[in-house]
């Protein structure tokens, strides 16, 4: 029976030989993840539960990063709270500050996360790992308790669209590029509760970092995960890091989808997504005279080393507008000592911008750059909603690294080529 490589991995997890899009069963997990937002409500409703240890102490990931360092009495005990119930069930893999990151960098880059895997985790996030040939998704708290106690987790199985991308990306045009263009063709509805499989010579010629990107970004189609079948690009990233053996899965050739999209990359610009919604997309050349008051770059979907040494390029040998302010964030201590070996800060911090630690930060509106009413950033996060990053009047524009940066310089938002 021909299988997409979703199904594969969920037949694998459920004992089965295959599954069908539409059933319903029970799959055994090969990791629970929560952070300082969603572990506490997970750990009460376990600690109410009356069990008395966790199904496996090396398969939980607890990962403070949303309001790390704690900007407050109330996100500290939060973490409080993740570090009480670490040390008494003696999680292998909670993550101190000074070891914390974005956990959807972090997990990727520790091993942690791996081809073939099965994945929960208490952010909608989660689908990042798609992006090394997982099924991983979102789940709530609810489900992270009752995981941590039997190991499983049930699913329907969802139905795959297709994506394939062909032709030669322009010169800025990043993994982010990519799928804001795909949300703004399909909406923010238009996969929903799918599997979103990226595929082509685009794709695989990818680094594993734009694939992370746009894996992240497919629950803003309403995916239940995106996914890439692990190729060479992937072993190298996974091999060194891995923890445990994996297994990798690909697609069969004539697989059932429920839809197939094809795209020639060649005619795509960088993409600007407006307010309030990721798919409100159009190219740089379309956006007109935006003035912004804040760029950020950085998050879950753009604060890898990559991102950093783009933006960098673009932001070397000139000032950030003086009506901007510039954040750079980080997603991990590797690659925040990555990029100060290479010289990366002391270029942000020459063109005036500010470094933060390892945080979702502003992302959310946590803190690390809220926005005050009326005002506007460029940022490389991944929501734009009304009120995300600040303010209910305030507004977000998502790009790539490049775009953000260009902006800070110009003070509006433009491309890399006005400078």
């Amino acid at each position: 029976m021909a299988q997409t490589i979703a199904e594969k991995i969920l037949a694998a997890h459920a004992g089965r030989d295959s599954v069908v899009a539409g059933e319903l069963l029970n799959v055994s997990i090969d990791l629970a993840l929560a952070n300082d937002i969603t572990a506490p409500i997970a750990i009460e409703l376990f600690d109410k539960s009356g069990v008395k240890a966790v199904f496996d102490r090396g398969k939980i990931a607890l990962v403070p990063d949303h309001f790390v360092p704690n900007k407050d009495i109330s996100s500290a005990k939060q973490v409080q709270i993740m570090r009480g119930f670490a040390k008494k069930h003696r999680i292998e893999h909670f993550f101190e500050l000074g070891e914390m990151g974005i956990e959807h960098v972090l997990l990727p880059e520790q091993g942690l996360v791996l081809p073939g895997d099965v994945i929960i985790g208490a952010d909608s996030h989660t689908c990042t790992y798609g992006a090394l040939g997982a099924f991983s998704t979102g789940v709530g708290s609810t489900d992270i308790a009752a995981a941590m106690i039997t190991g499983q987790v049930w699913f329907k199985v969802p139905e795959s669209i297709k994506f394939t991308y062909t032709g030669k990306p322009g010169k800025w045009v990043t993994g982010k590029d990519l799928i804001l263009f795909t949300i703004g063709d399909i909406g923010v509805d238009g996969a929903t509760y799918k599997v979103m499989e990226f595929t082509g010579e685009v794709i695989e010629s990818l680094p594993m970092s734009d694939r992370m990107t746009m894996a992240n970004m497919a629950i803003e189609a309403g995916a239940k995960t995106g996914i890439i079948a692990p190729d060479d690009i992937t072993r190298d990233y996974v091999n060194g890091r891995a923890k445990r053996p994996f297994k990798c899965y690909q697609s069969d050739a004539d697989a059932a989808y429920a839809e197939e999209r094809s795209y020639d990359v060649s005619a795509i610009e960088p993409q600007v997504a407006f307010p309030h919604l990721p798919g409100n997309t159009r190219p740089v050349s379309d956006v007109g005279s935006v003035p912004i008051d804040q760029a950020v770059i950085g998050s879950c979907t753009n604060g890898r080393i990559e991102d950093l040494r783009l933006a960098a390029s673009i932001l070397k040998g000139h000032k950030v507008d003086k009506g901007v302010r510039l954040i750079i964030i980080p997603g991990s201590p590797t690659i925040y000592r990555q990029a100060m070996s290479e010289g990366l800060l002391e270029i942000f911090l020459g063109a005036k911008g500010v470094i933060s630690p390892p945080t979702c930060g502003p992302c959310l509106g946590g803190f690390m750059g809220i926005l005050g009413p009326g005002e506007r950033a460029i940022a490389t996060t991944n929501r734009n909603f009304v009120g995300r990053m600040g303010h209910a009047t305030s507004e977000v524009y998502l790009a790539g690294p490049a775009v953000a940066a260009a902006s800070a310089v110009l003070g509006r938002i433009g491309g890399p080529d006005e400078l």
